[in-house]
């Protein structure tokens, strides 16, 4: 049973709160779902019930309860899907009900009185590349699950920044380069879209900056002042090469992991990557994958390196 079947079972509206909610008590259950939104920013119900460990149905019932509670919000930018995929996963993300909770048991405070404006204001084209995040990171979080050998840390079980550096409120894994273009020097920044850590049981510790790519950002542009992968690739390039990895993280190491849409886009990208690490003598900075290929294998064995040979990540 999906969640739409459930609400069409009992009359409450998809994407408009009940007037008379149902009446239910919030459980310790409860409270991590909403953890798991918060901490997602946008996220399929499958995907929760997949981090919470608990049956997809189930999940639902609670996600219907919240959602008309005010403590997760639908994005009705997923409205337009509906007509013809009417048992997709639902797409939650935390209300200003569920911040306050947060923030009462947990000092959660990140723009407590913003969530629900920025959910209304959440397009599809950002929807869907937020759901392709999560979606990568429970690929990754199921296949160490299987492993017994293997640990998973991510963004917030990795981060090792000076207190300086978050009391500046910036993203401490953004990294910065200044780029020359034709005799001018730019700076320019880059955020990855997932990081994680993999910890073999022996051996030594991998770090990963992750880039989900949609196919929708040019890959180069003439215009040094508009965004490119190439420009990515360049302020990752120069990033590692003066060691921020080490300063900000305390990383030793890192690689960064593209995942793109389709073969031709991404032999696009290896071309683009080897031309401009070539003179860096980096090439191994970047691997390269696709949508498809992480589908049909496995995430830890389905990468190609600048050449196009077979990459593992461990």
């Amino acid at each position: 049973m999906d969640v739409a079947a459930v609400e069409r079972s009992t009359r409450l509206p998809r994407f408009r709160r009940a007037s008379e909610p149902p009446v239910f008590r919030l459980t310790d259950h409860d409270v991590e779902i909403i953890r798991q939104v918060a901490g997602h920013r946008l996220i399929r119900s499958t995907h929760i019930a997949a981090l919470v460990g608990r049956s997809i149905d189930r999940t639902n019932h609670r996600l219907r309860l919240l959602f008309h509670a005010g403590y997760v919000d639908r994005p009705r930018a997923q409205l337009d899907r509906f007509p013809t995929d009417g048992t997709a996963p639902m797409v939650y993300a935390l209300a200003d009900r569920g911040a306050r909770l947060l923030c009462e048991r947990e000092g959660f405070s990140r723009g407590v009185r913003e969530w629900s404006r920025q959910n209304r204001e959440a397009g599809r084209p950002f929807i869907e590349h937020q759901v392709e995040i999560v979606n990568f990171e429970v690929g990754v979080r199921r296949a160490v699950g299987e492993r017994s050998d293997l640990s998973m840390l991510t963004a917030a079980e990795t981060l090792m920044v000076a207190h300086h550096q978050r009391a500046r409120g910036g993203n401490p894994f953004a990294l910065r380069a200044k780029l020359s273009y034709a005799g001018w020097i730019r700076e320019a920044r880059v955020v990855p879209d997932f990081v994680f850590s993999l910890i073999p049981l022996r051996g030594q510790r991998f770090n990963f900056m992750v880039e989900i790519d949609r196919g929708k950002m040019p890959i180069r542009r003439s215009d040094p002042d508009k965004s490119s992968f190439e420009q990515k690739m360049r302020v990752y390039l120069s990033a590692h090469g003066a060691k921020q990895h080490e300063r900000q993280l305390g990383w030793k190491n890192f690689r960064v992991l593209s995942v793109t849409t389709e073969a031709k886009r991404l032999q696009h990208m290896r071309e683009t990557w080897r031309e401009i690490s070539a003179a860096c003598g980096n090439p191994s900075l970047f691997l390269f994958t696709t949508y498809e290929a992480l589908r049909a294998g496995d995430v830890f064995n389905s990468w190609q390196d600048s050449i196009g040979r077979p990459a593992k990540l461990l």
